[in-house]
């Protein structure tokens, strides 16, 4: 992974806070590594002069985004214009504005559907007309009650020894060829993909080239071509499941989609949606967030003593993991407002497009002491790596109780578990919106 930033995370310290890293609008001529004036690009209207150009170049490992740091300290609520698209938008950054923002039913997701705005990629991932995520209430809510039947407290208790064995028998695999093993490909690759097709009732026959389908259409920015073909292929595999589930009924989430189909809940292109999007997410963020979590506890050798010292904290392990760990490059989905309104104290017109970093809402100091510290002891404050409001991600369970188990069994199999290279010699991820690392070489 190339980045122009140099920043690097010490463990126990942040990165570097320079904010002449995050660009400057005064002189266009000499952008900085990842925010630049917007005065090469095009403006949505009078007064965009001022826009940042965030490039969203790949950063270093788990360095945080020194433009966040930046608008996070000295512009909450910041004019942006991403790579993609058209247009500008604003950038909310603060804790208590982006909960603001994610719960404000004057900021809609479903006006996106019928937009054109400045992104980070080039097309959409999801069906615009059919995606959980291109809908608001109370639609949306009838959508989150039909997945969550298949999300319940039950159904994971139900999983989670499906699950341990599991990753167990992948380990063993790697054991056998090693060490070193990658991780990447004895455990966070494999472990989340069978755990989410289980959830889904995809059978293991069609299951092959699912992950690198599904990295490739989460980094859209690399090839994006081949991205949409990827869409088609994975959309294909759930069209065909749903339609077997029709005649062949089960418990599993494919069954309860095509359940609430009949039932008139939802349409055909909703369940498609939702399976599909269960599915990719399913495979590769989780694949690539519990990495990160690997990594940043073998890179926090204090950390992963606390941790195996008292295994009971391993649920707010994975919660303070899930705070500090930038997941993702850039910024997920924006909200037009559907009419004037105050945000951080900076007037929102109707029509225009918001953003919310939940990564730099995660670092929020006003909310979090010494917030670019990885801290597993660190008093219980609700951070927003899984959204806020009526869009919280509906996997939230599964992706806990995944990463749980993967640590969990690494710990308990592994006492001297570490990094078989440097941290500077781990390969990243280039052009995903889900950053993570290719390779996680390890010896035990």
């Amino acid at each position: 992974m190339t980045s122009e930033p140099e920043t690097v995370a010490t463990p126990g310290t942040g990165p570097q806070e320079d904010s002449t890293e995050a660009g400057s609008r005064e002189d266009p001529a000499g952008p900085g590594p990842r925010g630049e004036s917007a005065e090469a690009g095009p403006k949505a209207d009078e007064g965009d002069e001022d826009a940042l150009f965030w490039s969203l170049d790949d950063l270093k490992a788990l360095d945080f985004d020194p433009l966040l740091t930046t608008l996070l300290r000295e512009e909450p609520v910041a004019r942006i214009r991403l790579p993609f698209g058209e247009g500008t938008a604003w950038l909310v950054t603060r804790y208590d504005d982006v909960k603001q923002v994610t719960s404000d039913p004057r900021l809609s997701r479903r006006a996106l559907a019928e937009r054109e705005v400045t992104s980070g990629s080039p097309h959409a991932i999801a069906a615009k007309h059919a995606a959980l995520n291109y809908t608001d209430p109370p639609h949306l809510n009838t959508l989150r009650r039909v997945v969550a039947r298949a999300f319940t407290g039950r159904s994971m208790e139900r999983l989670w020894p499906m699950a341990r064995r599991r990753a167990d028998s992948l380990l063993d695999g790697m054991e056998r060829n090693g060490p070193p093993g990658d991780l990447m490909q004895h455990l966070h690759g494999p472990f989340p993909l069978s755990v989410v097709c289980d959830l889904l009732g995809l059978p293991e026959d069609e299951r092959a080239g699912m992950t690198s389908w599904a990295n490739v259409i989460m980094a859209p920015r690399l090839a994006p071509a081949r991205s949409e073909e990827a869409r088609a292929t994975v959309r294909d595999v759930v069209v065909g499941l749903l339609d077997r589930r029709r005649t062949e009924p089960g418990e599993d989430l494919a069954g309860v989609l095509a359940a609430a189909v009949k039932d008139a809940e939802i349409s055909d292109d909703e369940a498609v949606s939702l399976a599909t999007a269960i599915l990719v997410s399913g495979a590769h963020a989780v694949r690539n967030n519990s990495a990160n979590m690997v990594y940043a506890l073998l890179t926090h050798p204090e950390q992963l003593a606390r941790l195996r010292a008292e295994p009971r904290m391993l649920p707010q392990a994975v919660e303070e993991l899930l705070r500090y760990i930038p997941h993702r490059n850039g910024v997920g989905l924006p909200r037009i407002a559907t009419e004037d309104l105050e945000v951080g104290g900076v007037r929102i017109r109707a029509g225009e497009a918001v953003y919310c970093s939940y990564l730099s809402a995660n670092r929020d100091p006003a909310v979090f002491t010494d917030p670019h510290t990885l801290d597993l002891e660190r008093e219980a404050v609700t951070h927003l790596s899984f959204g806020f409001g009526p869009h919280h991600c509906v996997g939230a369970m599964l992706a806990r109780m995944e990463s749980e188990v993967m640590i969990a069994t690494l710990l308990d199999r592994y006492p001297r578990l570490a990094l078989a290279v440097p941290p500077e010699e781990i390969a990243w991820e280039e052009g995903a919106l889900i950053r993570g690392p290719k390779t996680l070489p390890v010896r035990w």
